[in-house]
């Protein structure tokens, strides 16, 4: 667990505790670790949920598939972040997202009731870990709304410039990556790849953007 507690530093999770007080929360929370092959499906729609998942290295990608096997991303997460953190606190019988292994990635499962419940040894990080939590699921909150804002747009072009737009302020300037290829950008946006690709065409003649591959750049 040493080894990647400069990451989980970095995991809002664990806010404000020292190394030491991690390190010993770790062992009360009885976390585990499991490495994943690229493309593995981590967790599956349908199946329950109970575990907090963590990205020590690697990255994940958060999926759903409609009934006609129409597929939409709903985010990429990297080191140090966190998912079906809200499911797990709900206790769902049945997720309905997938978390897929971007690439080989090691991930740390931790019991959702280990956190919500306080343990016999009464320690007393375990409220600034309640604490973190919440915070995260407010954030998570806030992110899914700001999907919901992109992808009621109602042409393709509207869903690609606000996306874009979010992008920039998270950014702080006009030229940035995203974490997606066109397949996947389209995927978020929930738009046909073809019809996506003609509207960049037609953003960069009307020199609205510049873009090569996942860089884009607002003019």
């Amino acid at each position: 667990m040493r080894n990647f507690l400069n990451v989980l530093k970095k995991c809002p999770l664990f806010f404000d505790l020292s190394d030491d007080n991690i390190i010993t929360m770790l062992g009360c929370l009885k976390a585990r670790t499991d490495i994943f092959d690229k493309n593995y499906t981590i967790l599956s729609e349908g199946s329950p949920a109970k575990y907090i998942g963590i990205v020590l290295s690697g990255s994940v990608q958060i999926t759903r598939t409609d009934y006609y096997g129409n597929r939409s991303i709903l985010g990429n997460l990297c080191e140090g972040d966190l998912f079906s953190e809200a499911f797990a606190c709900m206790q769902m019988t049945s997720m309905p997202v997938s978390v897929i292994a971007n690439e080989r990635s090691e991930i740390m499962f931790i019991d959702c009731n280990h956190i919500l419940h306080t343990c016999q040894n009464g320690c007393p990080h375990h409220q600034q870990l309640i604490y973190n939590l919440m915070k995260v699921l407010a954030l998570k909150t806030v992110m899914f709304q700001q999907k919901i804002e992109i992808t009621s747009k109602r042409s393709t072009r509207e869903k690609l410039l606000t996306y874009l737009t979010i992008c920039a302020k998270k950014n702080n300037k006009n030229s940035f990556k995203i974490p997606f290829n066109r397949q996947e950008l389209a995927d978020y946006l929930e738009v046909d790849r073809s019809g996506l690709s003609a509207e960049i065409s037609k953003l960069r003649k009307d020199g609205i953007l510049e873009c090569k591959r996942n860089y884009f750049k607002l003019l």
